[in-house]
């Protein structure tokens, strides 16, 4: 509370409440005012007050809450609060010291909602406790110009032999997490395993249908080479019998206007069956009116 001089400055982090003998006439913003002096030789002037409030966030924190859960398990729990001023009229002027009132409203309130809540609800969800304090304390603060902006658990401290058997079951979860990823990192190696196995039957299936499909088309192109071979070696001998059948037709004129030619062409064959051994060559003669073989 500033007392009576000529002048105030009010940064603008505060706000300043104006009295004139004791009567509130304005709320000042921030800024440089002049206060009149109260009295000037034999003048009697009004008193003026100026009293600055601090409307910056700031945080209030509940501490060491002993409270019994719905489950009749005892702890104790540390709350901190964030708000700010938002009426420095209301706060001053409503509830005789708003920090202490706004301190006791969410002690209240954090003891109905933590007392309906079991232990295990609780440590997975803390932000109903958030919750239920606004719903319970927002209205009624702002009330006497005050706003809150959140209210969190701070601390939550358990009695020792809870805190024991807490410590072995957090214990446990950290163990079979462990084991958990141990066995996910072990399956997931045998299954990359698997599958480059898997992989590597494939490319070799797949080489030695590769390779099975190169045999086959070098059997087939050998096939067909051969085929190729013998219709050519057929067509040439075809040619060959037909040149030779047009020779024969070309020479046989010349046989039947010269029959020694013919005679010739015989002696010839004979000479030629003559160089075998095992070749048997039979003449037919005419002896007394019949036809008779020699050899």
């Amino acid at each position: 509370m500033a007392q009576a001089r000529r002048e105030v400055t009010i940064k603008d982090t505060h706000r300043g409440l104006w009295y004139t003998d004791g009567k509130l006439e304005k709320v000042l913003e921030a800024g440089r005012y002049r206060i009149p002096r109260a009295q000037i030789l034999w003048l009697r002037r009004p008193r003026v007050e100026v009293v600055l409030v601090d409307v910056r966030q700031r945080e209030l924190t509940i501490k060491g809450q002993e409270i019994l859960t719905a489950d009749k398990v005892a702890i104790r729990v540390s709350i901190i609060v964030q708000f700010r001023v938002t009426d420095p009229r209301a706060a001053i002027h409503e509830v005789e010291n708003f920090e202490d009132r706004l301190y006791t409203d969410v002690q209240l309130a954090a003891r109905r909602s933590l007392a309906s809540m079991a232990l295990e609800e609780i440590l997975t969800n803390r932000n109903r406790l958030s919750e239920d304090i606004l719903r319970d304390v927002k209205e009624a603060a702002r009330g006497y110009g005050v706003d809150i902006r959140r209210a969190d658990i701070k601390d939550l401290i358990f009695p020792g032999n809870l805190q024991e058997i807490m410590n072995r079951v957090l214990a446990a979860e950290r163990m079979s997490q462990a084991q958990l990823v141990e066995a996910r990192t072990k399956a997931e190696v045998q299954r990359i395993e698997a599958q480059a196995k898997l992989d590597v039957q494939q490319k070799e299936t797949q080489a030695k249908h590769e390779s099975q499909l190169k045999d086959v088309e070098v059997a087939a192109r050998a096939r067909r080479i051969q085929a190729d071979s013998q219709a050519e070696l057929q067509r040439i001998k075809t040619a060959a019998d037909v040149a030779e059948l047009h020779a024969r037709a070309d020479a046989a004129p010349a046989y039947a206007s010269h029959p020694a030619l013919l005679r010739l062409r015989e002696l010839e064959a004979l000479h030629e069956l003559a160089r075998n051994a095992n070749a048997r060559i039979y003449i037919g003669f005419r002896r007394h009116g019949r036809a008779t073989l020699s050899k």
